[in-house]
């Protein structure tokens, strides 16, 4: 049980706020660079600040205050050029660092105007990586942006899925370090949605957590298993502050605001062996839905059952009321070690897992239980023998709402019917 005042600076993440301030020292992924194919600009809120992506004619990408240092116009209506974006109002020009390089009139009466020097749109840095936007909102200098292992992995399929969920960022994150959710909610919940009530799955036994540079790993043996499963050698990555890693593939949640997050999710999946080289000409991004037709939430999918479970305990957790239990140890230790980390970067401190060697960031290695098969590949005929790959080839799982597109060049990739 947290206090009110506690659960506030968990939660509050807007300019100069505690949370905020601390969640601005790293890079966050924004979405899929493919978002921008069809339309080059488009609006974002991001730790509460109103946002414009774009991508430049010249192939620049940036991200700035939504209006317009003139006449606070709205950017997102206005049009990129071969540098920058360009309002639609009086056609004042930003380039990606927020300088104002052009005030048409204004430089047309006075070609010596100085004054466009006090003319700074709030700006930040964007940069690609494995089909996916990533933006840094904080402090000078900038960090590396981190290269996780997998972005460097070859002959494989990318996608990009992305849903807006209702309800603050940190009861998504907290999902990300709580293992026994899997037994019942992915499992157990699924024989009951699919009309049986039984067998449940194998009970969990034995949990432990242990925190490196770059977050937590959770280990567990569940009934059936021992302790030489690599569940529990190798275990799975809570990817600090607001990632969550399972061999292949990435979650992470971003703070729209302090009622709303926006989920970001990167997938990979090795063609099977034979097809190599397989090159992916491009990283396709999609919504995911998380609500049905009649206004439910959408049940079928195991990240939309996640999504269940985030908003269900409100637009913003009230964490006074809940009684934590022995399965919630990677809970508490990831909320004792946010507000230690609260309390060194407010002294001068850098924060938890900042990198500022390029060497280092160009490849960084995180646990993978699933490391072998996803960079040396499988036979297809093998994929019977590997149960999660195998139900892969058979459908997206994880969110709801693939595209038929989606779909189509993913089966091409594996050699597989649609």
């Amino acid at each position: 049980m947290l206090t009110a005042e506690k659960n506030r600076v968990l939660t509050e993440v807007g300019p100069g706020t505690p949370m905020g301030d601390y969640l601005r020292r790293y890079w966050h992924p924004i979405g899929g660079a493919s978002e921008l194919d069809a339309n080059p600009i488009k609006a974002v809120r991001l730790l509460g600040e109103d946002l414009v992506l774009y991508k430049d004619l010249g192939g620049a990408y940036g991200l700035i205050d939504r209006n317009c240092p003139h006449r606070r116009a709205d950017l997102s209506y206005g049009f990129v050029e071969e540098t920058g974006i360009r309002c639609n109002y009086h056609g004042w020009l930003m380039d990606q660092r927020g300088n104002v390089i052009e005030k048409p009139y204004d430089d047309t009466v006075n070609p010596r105007g100085k004054e466009r020097e006090r003319c700074l749109a709030k700006a930040y840095p964007v940069k690609e990586c494995a089909g996916l936007l990533f933006a840094y909102m904080g402090p000078q200098p900038v960090p590396e942006l981190p290269i996780w292992e997998p972005f460097t992995w070859e002959n494989g399929f990318r996608e990009v899925v992305v849903s807006d969920i209702p309800c603050n960022w940190f009861q998504c994150q907290e999902n990300s370090c709580d293992p026994v959710h899997f037994e019942w909610m992915h499992e157990n919940w699924n024989v009951r949605l699919n009309g049986k009530t039984a067998p449940y799955a194998a009970k969990h036994l034995k949990l432990v957590f242990e925190e490196f540079d770059h977050g937590f790993v959770y280990k567990r043996v569940r009934e059936g298993q021992t302790e030489g499963d690599p569940v529990w050698t190798i275990g799975r990555v809570t990817l600090w502050p607001n990632g969550f890693y399972l061999g292949n593939h990435f979650e992470w949640r971003v703070p729209i605001d302090d009622e709303h997050t926006l989920s970001v999710c990167w997938f990979f999946m090795r063609v099977p062996k034979g097809r190599e080289p397989y090159v992916q000409d491009k990283v396709p991004t999609w919504v995911s839905p998380i609500k049905d037709e009649s206004g439910r939430w959408i049940s079928s999918h195991v990240i939309n059952q996640d999504i269940i479970a985030w908003v269900g305990q409100g637009v913003i957790a009230d964490r006074t009321k809940e009684n934590l239990g022995a399965s919630d140890l990677g809970i508490a230790m990831m909320r004792k070690r946010l507000f230690e980390e609260l309390d060194a970067v407010a002294k001068g401190a850098e924060a938890k897992g900042t990198v500022r060697n390029s060497n280092v960031a160009k490849c960084i290695e995180l646990p993978n239980i699933t490391k072998k098969t996803s960079t040396e590949g499988i036979a297809l005929e093998e994929f019977p023998n590997y149960p999660l790959l195998n139900a892969r080839l058979k459908g997206f799982r994880h969110c709801a709402g693939q595209p038929p597109e989606v779909r189509k060049a993913f089966a091409d990739a594996m050699g597989i019917q649609p």
